[in-house]
């Protein structure tokens, strides 16, 4: 069994139309950095510096990691971690 990710659509490019694929175990900043190995880009898009950019979201199993221990947070095997950026724009009236 491996650790599920979801892939937002903006970034299924990356990952051949793929809107979940599988990782390895660790933290979240190493999962990444291993998809990233696997698909190419990924990982830029995602983080910067070994950090999670602040315009994406990463929850592990519907908990936000920023409020466990962000970037090290700790992910194994069954767990379901969600990539979803964050979304701005509106109008006020």
């Amino acid at each position: 069994m491996a650790v599920k990710v979801k892939i937002p659509v903006p970034l299924q490019r990356l990952t051949q139309g793929k809107d979940e694929v599988e990782g390895e175990s660790g933290t979240v900043i190493e999962l990444i950095n291993a998809l990233d190995r696997k698909y190419p880009g990924l990982g830029e898009r995602i983080s910067d510096g070994g950090k999670i950019r602040r315009f994406v979201n990463v929850y592990v199993n519907e908990e936000d990691i920023r409020f466990l221990k962000s970037e090290n947070t700790e992910v194994k095997d069954g767990d379901e971690v969600s990539i979803v950026p964050a979304i701005a724009g509106g109008c006020f009236l």
